[in-house]
């Protein structure tokens, strides 16, 4: 592991083991519901309170990434974990379900890129030979605390997006696979000074398009490094302004997509904008990313996480917006 430019880790010994994704209906029936492992046909997952549904989501995926990867869960020496919910309540109500050491993460909707760049810190320097890293987000549980709950009715603006239900693992290891992670660069908090909480995509897209050329600039790369450089849920609004930032300081690529205009099928699903939310990058890297990696139909992928640092208080104080993005390389590699 070693630094490289200003704001970014080279790394030479961090595979991703395994994955595993559990959503909810909406996402089972979208374009790219294939490539979830398992979903629920209610948001309640047969559980009382939107709360513990997440929680199960989260607990579920846990489990079955350490299925698929012959594992226990005394083979894992840490759970990296965040989601939406206040105090990441649903991370560590599920870490509390095991007895393994447990570092909770912040990151907004950017947590999934954030805790495996921690993870895999951990891997590269051998204190650990397996952590699991996780994140969830619930539609309900999220439009109670940062919108309306859903039996107000309130009416949403195209530029709203649609918070994913699901929750996502990445099992890092030290042991070999046919995915490593390569490189990572770690994102500033920037504000475009820009308070619409219904139009998170626009709040996030300069800190998505700072990591990029950040990115560029520190492995001296450009976009034809790599196969497909995807972010996390701009979703409609946030990817045009990306590009067009982009754009302005002369930076024009077209193996672009984003995690949030992937998840859902806009053309029939009620989902406004696009996807949003912890799970929708999380889903969308250990679903169809994963996939298209083993089976070597991409190479080498640039993944930038978004995250609008905000909480409903201070949106109500007419507060700004900040905005965060961190990124990490995912390469097929042949062992």
């Amino acid at each position: 592991m070693r630094r490289v430019g200003e704001n970014s880790i080279e790394y030479n010994n961090v595979y991703l083991l395994e994955s595993s994704t559990i959503s909810g209906p909406r996402e089972k029936n979208a374009q790219l519901g294939k490539f979830i492992d398992k979903s629920y046909n209610e948001l309640s997952c047969s559980e009382k309170t939107w709360e513990k549904a997440e929680i199960k989501l989260q607990n579920e995926a846990f489990l079955l990434a350490l299925e698929k990867a012959n594992l226990k869960s005394e083979d894992i020496g840490l759970i990296l974990s965040g989601d939406l919910n206040n105090q990441i309540i649903a991370s560590s109500y599920m870490a509390r379900k095991f007895n393994i050491p447990h570092i909770g993460l912040y990151g907004a909707c950017s947590t999934a890129v954030l805790s495996i760049i921690v993870g895999a810190n951990y891997i590269e320097s051998n204190i650990f030979n397996n952590v699991a890293c996780l994140t969830s987000s619930h539609y309900a549980t999220s439009e109670r605390q940062f919108r309306f709950p859903t039996e107000y009715g309130g009416q949403k603006p195209s530029s709203t997006t649609t918070t994913v239900t699901g929750s996502g693992c990445s099992l890092l290891s030290t042991k070999k696979s046919n995915i490593k992670v390569t490189r990572a660069t770690i994102g500033k908090v920037v504000d475009p000074n820009y308070k619409d909480v219904q139009d998170l995509g626009r709040a996030m897209a300069p800190a998505a398009a700072m990591t990029l050329r950040q990115h560029f600039e520190d492995f001296n790369v450009d976009a034809s490094e790599y196969d497909l450089i995807l972010t996390g849920d701009l979703s409609e609004c946030g990817s045009i302004v990306f590009k067009d930032i982009l754009k302005e300081w002369g930076i024009e690529f077209y193996n672009y997509n984003d995690c949030g205009l992937m998840i859902y099928d806009r053309k029939v699903q009620e989902v406004f904008s696009g996807g949003s939310g912890c799970g929708c990058c999380s889903l969308i890297l250990n679903g169809y990313i994963k996939e298209m990696l083993s089976t070597k139909k991409l190479n080498k992928v640039l993944i930038i996480a978004t995250g609008a640092l905000m909480n409903p208080l201070l949106a109500q104080q007419k507060e700004s917006i900040p905005g965060i993005a961190h990124a990490i390389v995912l390469e097929s590699v042949m062992e």
